[in-house]
């Protein structure tokens, strides 16, 4: 279902809009060509872009599915995409955070009622750090490199598209006659 999968990837991103808006205001003001451009505060408008957006958004794509032990599997996971690529994961992070969170549901209910009384901190801490390094090496080798390449080919797919004016753009609004 098409809007389920467009309505769950809003509610990703939505929470994380506030992030997004800071990035804007900070870029729009401290940029090399931005309204008051300052190189010192210019540092942070990348770490926002590469690092803080794609693990709030991979937090919160985990935590949709599985919650808090869903948002921390997917924040370690979406550091291993985020590692490993010089472009922003956003995309990367929508998909490997649901995933991460998907895999800790699974798990838990796989263990559901088989821990003893007085175990369940230990095995909740230890199979979030264990089940969280598996998946952030599989993002970091397999994953990251995967959506890194989808962006440089969507990337040069538009460039072909503007290069040739395959881009229909009225030259007059349209409108109906009345």
């Amino acid at each position: 279902c098409w809007v389920c999968l467009v309505v769950f990837l809003s509610n990703m991103i939505m929470p994380n809009i506030s992030i997004f808006i800071t990035w804007g205001i900070m870029t729009a003001l401290f940029s090399s060509t931005g309204w008051c451009p300052n190189s010192f505060l210019e540092q942070l408008i990348s770490p926002i872009i590469f690092y803080l957006l794609p693990l709030s958004i991979g937090y919160t794509g985990g935590c949709l599915i599985s919650g808090t032990r869903g948002g921390l599997v997917g924040i370690i996971s979406t550091m291993g995409i985020v590692t490993n690529s010089n472009v922003p994961m956003l995309l990367g992070s929508m998909i490997v955070g649901p995933i991460s969170g998907w895999i800790i549901q699974f798990f838990d209910k796989k263990i559901n009622k088989k821990i003893k009384s007085g175990f369940e901190m230990l095995v909740n801490n230890f199979s979030i750090a264990i089940i969280g390094s598996i998946l952030s090496i599989i993002s970091f080798s397999i994953i990251g490199p995967l959506i890194t390449y989808l962006s440089y080919f969507l990337g040069h797919i538009i460039k072909l598209i503007t290069d040739y004016n395959l881009l229909y753009v009225p030259k007059k609004p349209n409108t109906p006659n009345t």
